[in-house]
Order: C-alpha cells, then structure tokens, then sequence
C-alpha cells in the first residue's frame, strides 16, 4: 500500500512497524486494530515522534489539508489532520512510499 494514502489502523501499524512497537507478525494485527497504539489520533504518542523526528508540519490549501516534512527534506506526507500528515511522513521516513500491510488491519 502506498504511504501516502494510508489511514486508520493501517497506518497505526506502520508507525507501529517503523517504531519497534511490533514485530509485523499476526499476533500484533489484533492489538493495533483493537485500539492499543494509535498514534494517528493520539497527540501523547505522535508528539514524542514529531518531536524526536523534528518534523514540520503546516497547513495547506486554505487549512483544509496538512504537510509534514522530515527536517532533511526527503520525505513529506500530507493528511487531513496534522496526527495524519506528520505519521505518513515518518512512516515513509522509516519504511518507504509503500508498506506491506498484513490483512485484517
């Protein structure tokens, strides 16, 4: 799945993924869409990374979307919300502009 158009528990197992919080494996596939990491929604658990990955955020097109970008400049996400954006840009920092998503999640 591209990185760009991940959401939801998708992209909370990424991050999940690029942090170590998880292995990958099926067992994990549960815990994330049971709500245990969601880091997509959760301003506790993303602003420990935007803060350690210093990434920028900004609002775009009148406010209605958002960019991140990684303080090198090499990779950005965009998003409806600030939590999305600055996710996608980690996860493509870490993992690649596309993901293995298991099924189930």
């Amino acid at each position: 799945m591209k990185t760009s158009e991940l959401s939801g528990a998708a992209l909370d197992w990424a991050v999940a993924k690029a942090e170590g919080v998880i292995k990958g494996d099926a067992l994990d596939v549960g815990f994330i869409c049971e709500g245990g990491y969601t880091p997509s929604t959760d301003w506790a658990l993303a602003g420990a990374i935007i803060e350690r990955e210093k990434l920028w955020l900004e609002p775009i097109n009148g406010g209605e979307q958002w960019w991140s970008v990684t303080l090198s400049g090499n990779h950005e996400g965009e998003g409806a919300t600030p939590l999305v954006a600055a996710m996608r840009c980690y996860v493509a920092s870490k993992l690649g502009d596309e993901v293995q998503i298991p099924e189930g999640v």
